[in-house]
């Protein structure tokens, strides 16, 4: 078995939930920034938004992103593709961290 067989979409999420905004202080995947994952032969395609364009933690996130994907067994490149449209909003978010946040629906 190599090492790209073990690489997934699932794989890719669930170290992303690693990386956290540190203004709300919770998980990216969960609050719904991530908008898809693609993966291919090594090749891992992200594309995700912010909470609001302009985030101060938009550096600290997107480094995040890359660094937690390219340790990952089986990586050969990671791209990132950072989008606007659609917007983020609220009900974008897992059950989980409305919960969190006590938001209805």
């Amino acid at each position: 078995m190599n090492n790209t067989a073990e690489l997934s979409r699932e794989t890719v999420l669930a170290a992303l939930r690693s990386v956290i905004d540190p203004e709300l202080g919770f998980n990216i995947v969960d609050l719904g920034l991530i908008y898809r994952v693609d993966v291919q032969a090594g090749v891992i395609k992200i594309t995700m938004t912010m909470t609001t364009p302009g985030c101060p933690a938009q550096d600290y996130i997107l480094s995040g992103v890359l660094e937690r994907s390219q340790s990952l067994p089986g990586v050969q490149d990671v791209l990132i593709d950072l989008v606007w449209e659609p917007h983020w909003c609220a009900q974008k978010m897992s059950p989980l961290a409305k919960a969190h946040f006590g938001i209805q629906g």
